[in-house]
């Protein structure tokens, strides 16, 4: 009997304990999962230009039209009369306001709010340059230069049909064939060349704000294989005071003239130097043309191809405005059909010095300078005469040039070329890449020494 109730109240307590663990456990709370969500708040990176973080303002970008002023601008923009008035008195000094030119960039700094009235004034008058008019504060105007980078760079290239070609075939800008031409223009005739003709190139190109390509500031040294002859160039410095810099070759020779070789950059002759010239429009009679004609466009400047004295700065007949200039007692030169004329008689010119533009004044059917040349008062072609050399590398710097270019010597000389094509044709190579080629002839180049 005892032992059957123990049994009993034994089950009860079990069931019991049961019960109550049951609603412990269901007593527990389930905490919810709680997702916590990261907001990062994204701030736009600092863009800086003309010395201003632009995240500060509301950037307006335009270019100067038509009939625009510096008033007009402002005035468009909200900026009352009279403190655009009072803005261009305090900035005068530093920035005349009528050099605003039709095409060039601005920019105006205008306030982050509903307004946008500007702040500041930035204009643009070449790649490089910028001026800046700050009205936020006290008024200041002044002119800065963005940074420039200059990167050095090598190419090689191998004549198939001409220079231009060769250099655009590696994606090289035409300009270094100019660059070339004129540098060697002395030395090699480069409307002569010839097929298997090859060249190397270490060159400097121009960056602005480190990434807006700004075309190639010089050509360092250079090495060109004419007919299987080789012609080296190295550019050095012969004045520290005004940074004149020369061509000479490997031997410290001078590979130019005294005189340039044409009146133009770019130049393509359209008509050479022939005494015995026949017109057909004059009945196929002997027309004697005793220039030689560079074809370019209408405004391109002319230059003065030697130092010397303008004797004669005129209009007349046939040759509409030209100029004359006496270089000394043995060669003048004369430059005619220009637009306009930039010097005056009596004004002393140096190579190279701009002394008008080209044009279509007088008897001419096209744009084109014609380039007369006189030697103890006759006239000759310039292209026939053998020119006196230019200055000549001083003794005491010719040591200094031969060590000066010994790393670039071998630095050109390690540039390698790609294999050479099987032709051997001799062709005439045009530099200005619009003219066209002519007929592949047979025949050796001319090659002035």
């Amino acid at each position: 009997m005892e032992q059957g109730r123990i049994r009993q109240l034994g089950k009860k307590y079990l069931i019991l304990f049961l019960i109550l663990s049951c609603v412990l456990s269901c007593k527990k709370e389930v905490k919810p999962e709680i997702i916590i969500e990261e907001v990062v708040e994204v701030v736009p990176p600092d863009v800086y230009e003309f010395g201003f973080n632009l995240k500060n303002y509301i950037v307006k970008r335009d270019t100067i039209r038509k009939g625009d002023s510096f008033g007009q601008i402002l005035e468009r923009n909200q900026i009352t009369y009279p403190k655009i008035f009072h803005i261009v008195e305090k900035a005068k000094d530093s920035f005349d306001i009528r050099t605003l030119q039709v095409g060039k960039p601005y920019t105006l700094l205008c306030s982050k709010d509903s307004l946008q009235q500007p702040k500041c004034f930035i204009y643009q008058p070449n790649k490089e340059d910028y001026v800046v008019v700050d009205f936020q504060d006290s008024i200041k105007a002044y002119t800065r230069t963005k940074p420039i980078k200059y990167v050095e760079k090598e190419v090689s290239g191998i004549i198939t049909t001409n220079i231009s070609e060769a250099l655009q075939a590696k994606g090289k800008s035409v300009v270094l064939a100019y660059k070339m031409s004129d540098i060697y223009a002395w030395t090699i005739d480069f409307f002569r060349l010839q097929v298997n003709d090859r060249f190397k190139v270490i060159y400097t190109e121009k960056y602005i704000d480190d990434s807006i390509y700004s075309g190639i500031e010089n050509i360092k040294a250079a090495y060109f294989e004419h007919n299987n002859e080789p012609f080296y160039a190295f550019e050095f410095e012969t004045d520290s005071v005004t940074g004149y810099t020369d061509y000479f070759s490997e031997e410290a020779k001078n590979l130019r003239r005294a005189f340039l070789k044409a009146p133009v950059q770019f130049k393509r002759i359209s008509s050479r130097f022939n005494l015995r010239r026949r017109i057909a429009l004059y009945g196929n009679r002997v027309r004697p043309h005793k220039g030689t004609d560079f074809a370019a466009a209408r405004g391109t400047p002319i230059m003065a191809t030697a130092n010397g004295t303008v004797i004669e700065s005129a209009k007349r007949g046939g040759n509409g405005n030209y100029v004359k200039i006496k270089h000394n007692s043995t060669y003048s030169t004369q430059y005619l059909h220009m637009d306009r004329r930039k010097v005056k008689a009596g004004q002393f010119v140096k190579q190279g010095d701009i002394i008008g533009t080209v044009g279509m004044t007088g008897n001419t059917s096209g744009p084109h300078v014609c380039y007369r040349f006189w030697r103890n008062g006759r006239q000759v072609d310039p292209f026939r005469e053998k020119l006196p050399e230019a200055e000549p590398i001083s003794d005491t710097l010719k040591k200094e040039y031969l060590e000066f270019i010994k790393p670039t010597k071998l630095q050109l000389d390690a540039i390698k070329f790609e294999a050479l094509p099987i032709k051997t044709d001799s062709i005439p190579i045009p530099i200005h890449p619009d003219q066209v080629l002519p007929e592949i002839k047979q025949g050796t180049p001319n090659i002035k020494n």
